[in-house]
This record gives C-alpha cells, sequence and structure tokens, in this order.
C-alpha cells in the first residue's frame, strides 16, 4: 500500500498540481488510514485488494472513538475516497470500495467574515504602515491587496510569477488547480500596492542573486510560502483588524461575498474564482440583508 500511496501522492503534485497544504494533509490521511489497517504494527504490509467498505466504516469508526471532529472525519474519508478512485483509474482495482460508505453529516455554519467597512477599514491601516517606506510591509499590503482583490487562493498567489502580471491592462494570469488557467482582474488599490512593492522586489534580487522568477519574495529573495502569507495575515489583522479568526482562504470568501453583494454575477465571480462547479461557488458567497432588501424591493409586487 506505500507504494501506491506514494504513486497518488505524485500524481497530486504533478498531474493535478494540488497545493502542498493539499498533499500534506492527504499524505498524513492516508498514512493514517494504513496505520489502522496494519492494526499498528508499523512496515506491516497492507493488501489493497483486501479493503472493503466493512474496514473503512471501522477506521471511521476508530476516528470517532478518538474524539475526532466530524469535518476532520469527512477530509479523511474524502482522502480515501479520492485515493481508491485512484487506485481505479489505474486499473488496481474494479470498485470503490469508500463510496458506499456515507461522510458525517456537517452542520452547516457560514464563517464570520469580515465586512466591506471592516475589509476597507482593514487595508486602509495597512497602507498607513506601508507608508513608512519598510520594505517587508510593502511587499504585505501587495500581498493582502492582491488576495482581496482578486479572490486568489493562497497557493496560487505565491505561486505567480512577475510575468503573470499585466500592469498595464490590471490582470493576472493566475495557474489554478490541475494546471487550469485563468485570467482575474485586479483594481487600483492592488495595482498601487504593486507599484510601491517593485522596487523592493528588485532590491531583494540584486542583493542574493536568487534570480528568482517569483512576484512575491522573502527576505532572502527566494519565492514566499503558503505558510509565511497566513502567518503575515494573522499578524496584521491581530494588530490593525477586527477581532475575528482570519486566513487567506477567508480573504477569498469575502472576495466572493462583497462582490456578490454588490450585485456581480454570479457565474462571473465562479470564473473569477476558478470554480468548476457554479454549486461550489454558492458556498462561498453569503447573502446579505441589503441584497435580500435590495432584491424584494426590486421584484415583489408590493414592495
Amino acid at each position: 500500500m506505500d507504494e501506491w500511496i506514494e504513486r497518488y501522492i505524485q500524481y497530486l503534485q504533478y498531474e493535478r498540481n494540488a497545493s502542498p497544504h493539499t498533499i500534506r494533509n492527504y499524505r498524513s490521511d492516508l498514512e493514517q488510514f494504513r496505520d489502522f489497517l496494519a492494526q499498528g504494527k508499523p512496515g506491516e504490509a497492507v493488501n489493497i485488494t483486501s479493503i472493503d467498505a466493512l474496514r473503512i466504516r471501522a477506521f471511521l469508526a476508530h476516528l470517532y472513538s478518538h474524539e475526532k471532529k466530524k469535518t476532520s472525519v469527512a477530509r479523511k474519508l474524502a482522502a480515501v475516497r479520492a485515493f481508491f478512485k485512484f487506485l481505479g483509474r489505474e486499473h488496481r482495482l474494479e470498485k470503490n470500495p469508500a463510496l458506499t460508505v456515507s461522510a458525517p453529516k456537517l452542520d452547516k455554519t457560514l464563517p464570520r467574515i469580515m465586512t466591506e467597512e471592516e475589509m476597507n477599514t482593514f487595508l486602509d491601516q495597512v497602507g498607513k504602515a506601508a507608508a513608512s517606506g519598510a520594505s517587508m510591509v510593502l511587499r504585505d499590503r501587495a500581498i493582502l491587496e492582491l488576495l482581496y482583490a482578486s479572490g486568489l487562493r493562497v497557493s496560487e498567489l505565491v505561486g505567480l510569477d512577475l510575468r503573470s502580471v499585466n500592469f498595464g491592462d490590471a490582470l493576472v494570469l493566475v495557474r489554478g488547480k490541475g494546471r487550469k488557467e485563468r485570467i482575474v482582474p485586479f483594481g487600483s488599490k492592488a495595482a498601487n500596492a504593486l507599484s510601491d512593492y517593485l522596487p523592493v522586489r528588485e532590491k531583494l534580487l540584486r542583493e542574493w542573486k536568487t534570480g528568482e522568477a517569483a512576484l512575491f519574495l522573502n527576505a532572502r529573495g527566494r519565492r514566499l510560502t503558503t505558510r509565511s502569507v497566513d502567518r503575515l495575515l494573522k499578524k496584521y489583522v491581530r494588530a490593525m483588524g477586527p477581532n475575528i479568526k482570519v486566513s487567506p482562504h477567508s480573504m477569498r470568501h469575502a472576495f466572493a461575498s462583497h462582490l456578490l453583494t454588490e450585485g456581480a454575477d454570479l457565474r462571473a465571480i465562479q470564473e473569477m474564482l476558478g470554480h468548476k462547479s457554479l454549486a461550489t461557488t454558492q458556498k462561498y458567497t453569503q447573502v446579505s440583508i441589503k441584497q435580500l432588501i435590495d432584491v424584494y424591493d426590486k421584484t415583489h409586487p408590493k414592495a
């Protein structure tokens, strides 16, 4: 089984262009599943063809017994399902035993994201801090402005090269999941922040002589990581933003939600987010009271 897990991880990395975060999670989940099947015996061989739905359900029961959250159990089952789907694609198995295993029902809760007013206030505060001219603050402001302006996944953001950005037309060429490319616009504030950052980038390249193509660089002139972006966002929100939990993903969620609130077409948002399914886009959007009132006033005959 170890060999096939490794093959699957390589498939995710090189064919699906999955993010490092996704790859780490899938590897961890599948190795945990393997260890369960081996009954705690390190190095014990596991025959893939011997795995059936009963053993997968036993794995889920094991997770529940160790007080794993429903979201965690659901993610691990999704990893197992995807792994067996890959084995079928490789003609290693005739059917996916995980398909008949029911996923836990998750509570439907909307995450708290920054309102438009909170987001504008937050980014304005970051802009004021960047007025000091500090190199890393200029970079961080450009990152935060672009995240909100374009709704990029954090893996897409750190994957950008300088040549990915068309400064004249304020467009960015993004390589998303499955290496699919899309073009996303960004606004004037993000454009200004990027322009202010570019001299910082040039200085880093001269100092470290790395020849790095990446748009966003760390202090040693290398491509920035997704973890670094997550850390810097949390740092700025703690110092200047509202008292809520944030992540680069919540910036993406805010991008979609605020566009929808202002009347953007859902399919246009889908295109900018790079979603294959419109149903996925709908999960990213929050229908605000303002939008509901506007729709009611415009459409109800007695409004």
